[in-house]
């Protein structure tokens, strides 16, 4: 079974098998989960008897486990990754998430596979060849607008996912090779530094400031939650939540979040279906502001937005709580517009650095036309507090009592029953039928003796099967097909409950079906462009051979194969400063006086001892932050790695 083009699927984010088993009864329909290697997060790996485990949890809601490895890969590593991917598949899972081509020129199970991110997937013409070539899923780019999915859709009919919310990277997934240039830690590879959330002094061509130690390159975090039902539309039909360093309370909290958007649509929507099974139950109130964020956009999903930056810090700051109105020795008074606890997070802007409190402790003054007054005793003495004053603005990153829910058990999902208790030859048969049409049947010998009260013996039986307690099932109905009321022992009957639901249990881990691998079309796919740039990312002699099978013929290795390279993009992005800065040429057409005037000139682009070159692509509307690998920087392939021919660039970029 795949993903069939009625139902939709939430896919969540695990660090860890226990993160999954969460999001899976908060409401996930598929979880993404790091293996021993290769994942393209590498301090968020599992060994595999974790991952068979969360595998045999999920199979029992008919949840999918999808495992990451897309990371690219050089030559002395691909037995490993077979090895690997051998395992997973013996383990049960369900999908593998690559961007290396390589991959598929090699002996591997009958398992899906879902085309990453990194595969860098904007266009019809790319998204068409990877669904030709045996991608099952294709995860699109998450710059593509609601027009550009639509017309993917209408011409692919492989099923498309799409992030809906988390931590945004500011250049096309697989296009960014900043990190490696400046320390030797190859995003491509697992290994991101994350110089996107460093500050930049931004600077003109001629040389003046235009943004002074900004956090220029920093996204605020996707969030499409007023988009889901648009994105239905347009053809998604896995809706993907970031995270695979998240914390337990972040996964809970923003799955929760989309499985309720998600239930709502579909009970408007009934020509769609939840792409699993059960009825999640969420026991608290989920807020996408309560959990790390850096502040939210739809990003491209609506065309170009103005505001999609968080420039002033990479961090949390939360949700603005209130304002400072007293200052005291070893306190402060605050306005604020909810109630507070011990514990809380509290934090402030001083110049361009935020600045954390804790609440060590949270007194209520009362209330006033303006909110309510606390006074907050500090975690620190007020003399290290700089910059705080009377009308400064305080912001809450950690509601404790909110997050103390999050600790407890916060959700279940059940899974609809009908049960029938029927006579046999030597006792009674509990014959069960799920949601999913799956049937099990348990029998018990009872010597059965005719009931004195009638009423009362039927209500007790219905009353016993229907105690499904703390499984995972939930009894939509309990017929009685008895020739007369029976008297039953409650021993016995609840014996009988005991091995029906256990059996059926088994029963639906039996009639699972792993998703079919998808077979390649036929005549063999031929590729977009018969050249590809470092940009295609081709890191072993495998992949190569891929594309040389589908029609390229002249293939540059991947930037990560140079020890030296001259002047290159470093990062292609569809963020754009001049844009940000009101400086875009497209902003000033029509403008009296100033069309014509405005350039798409490059500009300079500083972090500590790093420069870079901005150049604007203005066509498609990109910028390309321009630079060379530093001087005694390692390499990330190792000694074994196959070395490739120079370095090759072309300006047809591979779509």
């Amino acid at each position: 079974m795949s993903l069939l083009d009625h139902e939709l699927e939430l896919l969540a984010p695990a660090k860890t098998a226990e993160i999954g088993r969460e999001a899976i009864l908060h409401g996930a329909d598929a979880v993404y989960i790091g293996g021993p290697a290769f994942g393209a997060r590498h301090n968020a790996s599992n060994p595999i008897e974790e991952i068979s485990a969360l595998v045999e949890f999920a199979h029992r809601y008919r949840s999918r486990i999808f495992v990451t490895m897309n990371t690219i890969m050089h030559d002395s590593e691909l037995d490993l990754a077979r090895k690997q991917i051998w395992q997973l598949y013996e383990a049960g899972v369900d999908a593998l998430i690559i961007q290396d081509m390589g991959l598929l020129e090699m002996d591997l199970p009958p398992i899906q596979l879902h085309a990453s991110t990194q595969c860098d997937i904007r266009t019809v013409e790319k998204a068409k060849f990877l669904g030709d070539v045996g991608f099952s899923q294709l995860v699109l780019a998450r710059e593509l607008t609601l027009d550009k999915i639509k017309q993917i859709r209408a011409q692919v009919d492989t099923p498309l996912e799409y992030f809906v919310h988390g931590a945004l990277c500011v250049a096309f997934s697989g296009q960014c090779y900043i990190s490696h240039a400046d320390t030797g830690r190859s995003a491509n590879r697992g290994d991101c530094s994350q110089a996107c959330r460093l500050p930049y002094t931004l600077s003109d061509n001629q040389g003046r400031v235009v943004a002074f130690e900004k956090h220029l390159l920093s996204m605020k975090d996707n969030d499409q939650s007023a988009n889901l039902e648009v994105l239905v539309d347009a053809g998604i039909r896995s809706f993907k939540i970031e995270g695979r360093y998240k914390d337990m309370g972040y996964v809970k909290n923003i799955t929760a979040h989309y499985r309720l958007l998600l239930d709502e649509l579909l009970e408007r929507r009934p020509e769609f279906a939840r792409a699993a099974s059960g009825r999640t139950r969420v026991l608290f109130t989920p807020d996408v502001d309560k959990t790390f964020h850096r502040g939210h956009t739809d990003y491209f999903a609506n065309g170009r937005q103005e505001d999609i930056g968080a420039f002033d810090s990479p961090k949390y700051v939360g949700v603005e709580l209130g304002t400072v109105v007293r200052m005291g020795g070893d306190h402060i008074d605050v306005i604020t517009n909810a109630s507070m606890a011990n514990g809380d997070g509290l934090n402030y802007m001083n110049k361009r650095t935020t600045v954390g409190i804790q609440a060590n402790k949270a007194e209520k003054l009362g209330d006033t036309e303006d909110g309510q007054r606390w006074r907050v005793f500090p975690n620190e003495q007020m003399a290290a507090l700089p910059g705080l004053k009377v009308g400064t603005v305080i912001h809450r990153n950690r509601d404790h009592q909110w997050e103390a829910a999050l600790h407890k058990k916060s959700s279940d999902r059940h899974v609809g029953l009908q049960l029938t208790l029927a006579e046999t030859e030597g006792g009674l048969r509990l014959s069960i039928i799920d949601e999913d049409g799956i049937v099990s049947a348990a029998d018990a010998a009872i010597a059965l003796q005719p009931a004195q009260n009638a009423e009362q013996a039927e209500s007790g039986l219905r009353a016993s099967l229907a105690k499904l307690g703390n499984t995972m099932f939930v009894a939509d109905h309990v017929e009685l097909k008895l020739s007369q009321p029976w008297f039953v022992p409650s021993s016995a009957i609840n014996a009988l409950r005991r091995d029906a639901v256990s059996a059926h249990e088994a029963a639906r881990l039996t009639a699972w079906q792993r998703p079919e691998r998808k077979a390649p079309a036929e005549p063999r796919a031929v590729y977009p462009d018969t050249q590809l740039s470092y940009l295609a990312n081709v890191y072993n002699e495998k992949a190569r051979a891929f594309y040389h099978k589908h029609g390229v013929q002249l293939i540059a290795a991947a930037y990560e194969s140079h020890e030296e390279a001259g002047e290159v993009p470093l990062m292609i992005t569809k963020h754009c400063l001049r844009f940000s800065f009101n400086l875009c040429p497209k902003q000033a057409k029509g403008v009296q006086g100033v069309q014509g005037q405005v350039k798409a000139e490059p500009m300079t682009l500083v972090s500590g001892d790093h420069t870079y070159t901005l150049k604007f692509d203005c066509k498609p509307c990109e910028m390309h932050v321009v630079g060379a690998i530093k001087p005694g920087i390692l390499n990330s392939a190792p000694p074994s790695a196959v070395a490739y021919s120079p370095l090759v660039f072309h300006r047809k970029r591979p779509h």
